[in-house]
């Protein structure tokens, strides 16, 4: 089967009214997996990703490479509506005077006079300070600096602190998911709220060798991270995959003209760990 008009260009609208695409691609390099430094990696693997297809590039502040999407931004030839460009702040970041200096730098960083989504990075900051953290991001946005406020790794504790201090609610959630990590309790809030759902460790950082995985592959004669991402977009999400290889850069790419049963995707619902399969630091549970 053949899903509709779904493409790499295809995507979601955020309760801001922006646009996220389906599929993103995450410049996380060195965080994770066999280090890749992120001075040389990043820019000519988000040419090679907006050569292919891809709109969405997904940096953070901790991965020092905010620099260098903005120069593979600038040598693109795209135009900035073209583009959806996301950074993120860390904890140690974290307040509300801070956060303002931070969303800053970033800004003069990536060459940029606004970002597309500007996520709190996680919340291990405590509840004042992830407030004034996002209180900031808020009145940031107001300022035009940002389209859209988001989190990532954050549990259902803190999005309800979001919610009953009153503040909009964050338009994404991006947390680890895959088969054997789906933090349902976490995909249930958001889907209730509106809160879009980024997915990163899409592809499991690469392990992916399971007999259920490599069943899939062989029977829709496609390799185990398109069956993975494809799972991904399924269930409504945006996966984030990475990777420094310009074949794979490619074939992460190519998930939009198949589609998995709702049989084998039952196979891969079930795979589910909860917080035991996770690959990544995952801290959605931090007080």
């Amino acid at each position: 089967m053949v899903p509709g008009a779904l493409t790499i260009q295809s995507a979601i609208r955020l309760t801001s009214g922006y646009f996220i695409p389906h599929l993103g691609f995450g410049v996380g390099y060195g965080y994770g997996g066999a280090f890749v430094d992120p001075r040389s990696a990043t820019k000519p693997c988000v040419l090679e990703a907006f050569k292919v297809g891809y709109r969405l590039i997904d940096t953070a502040q901790v991965y020092a490479n905010e620099a260098e999407v903005g120069q593979a931004f600038r040598e693109s030839g795209l135009k900035r509506e073209e583009v959806f460009l996301s950074t993120k702040i860390y904890s140690a970041s974290h307040g509300y005077e801070s956060t303002l200096s931070a969303v800053d730098a970033s800004l003069n960083r990536m060459g940029l006079d606004y970002v597309d989504l500007f996520l709190i990075h996680d919340a291990s900051s405590g509840k004042k300070r992830r407030l004034d953290t996002y209180r900031a991001l808020l009145d940031a946005r107001n300022l035009g600096k940002i389209k859209s406020v988001g989190v990532s790794n954050y549990g259902v504790k803190h999005l309800e602190e979001i919610k009953e201090a009153g503040f909009d609610m964050p338009v994404v959630n991006q947390i680890e998911l895959h088969p054997f990590c789906q933090q349902k309790d976490i995909v249930s809030y958001c889907q209730e709220h509106s809160i879009a759902i980024e997915a990163y460790c899409p592809i499991l950082r690469g392990d992916m060798d399971h007999p259920v995985i490599n069943e899939l592959a062989k029977q829709y004669n496609r390799d185990r991270a398109q069956i993975l991402l494809r799972w991904s977009l399924q269930r409504g999400f945006t996966p984030l995959p990475r990777s420094s290889k310009p074949e794979r850069i490619r074939s992460n790419a190519q998930i939009f003209d198949f589609e998995l049963s709702e049989d084998d995707m039952e196979k891969l619902n079930a795979l589910d760990r909860g917080k035991a399969g996770s690959i990544s630091w995952n801290p959605v549970d931090v007080p």
